[in-house]
């Protein structure tokens, strides 16, 4: 890893290490931006370990200082969660670019990372499209069961299913291969 890599990821790091929000992390507690973040980079290193160094960046910046900007602060719906989704890429965009900026990556690398963050190119260009892999297999494997408990089987099957439309075909093979999937939430998977 490059000098001026490592200094980004220790940048964001710092950045999401401010999250007021703990999740659980094993026995302890960790800054929830943070978490993610970690879990986000480890997923896409796992998975890709030839990314390029700019994918690396956009993962680990991903939701870097999210909590700024809360889910209350848009109306309630889908117009306002759509809304509130659009500004949190802008806002991640130009403060990882910054962030990139100042350890010496150009113009740019820095709009390429701002492009991956916006999800600009989705299902068109390979890497938008791993990202977006990345973030679903994290969703799944550290968020999903979270977010499903208590809602109806049918809200359940439509979240699994939204988040399969966004994959590739190779990542949603790879949630076959990977995951125990329910047998009623297996189809929206291919499985």
């Amino acid at each position: 890893m490059s000098e001026r890599l490592a200094r980004v990821l220790a940048e964001i790091d710092a950045a999401n290490a401010a999250d007021p929000t703990l999740a659980p992390d094993g026995a302890a507690e960790a800054p929830a931006a943070l978490l993610y973040g970690q879990r986000m980079s480890a997923e896409l290193g796992r998975i890709a370990p030839e990314a390029s160094d700019l994918l690396r960046i956009a993962a680990r910046g991903q939701h870097i200082e999210r909590w700024r900007m809360p889910r209350t602060s848009y109306p309630d719906g889908r117009d306002g969660y759509l809304a509130w989704r659009r500004a949190q890429a802008a806002f991640h965009a130009e403060r990882v670019g910054a962030i990139m900026a100042q350890a010496g990556y150009g113009a740019e690398d820095c709009a390429r990372v701002g492009q991956m963050l916006r999800k600009e190119g989705l299902k068109r260009d390979p890497e938008v499209q791993l990202l977006e892999d990345v973030i679903c297999l994290v969703f799944l494997r550290w968020y999903f069961a979270d977010f499903a408990a208590g809602r109806a089987p049918e809200q359940v099957l439509g979240i699994a299913t939204k988040t399969a439309r966004k994959m590739s075909a190779a990542g949603r093979a790879r949630v076959r291969e990977e995951f125990d999937l329910p047998p009623e939430l297996a189809p929206a998977f291919g499985g």
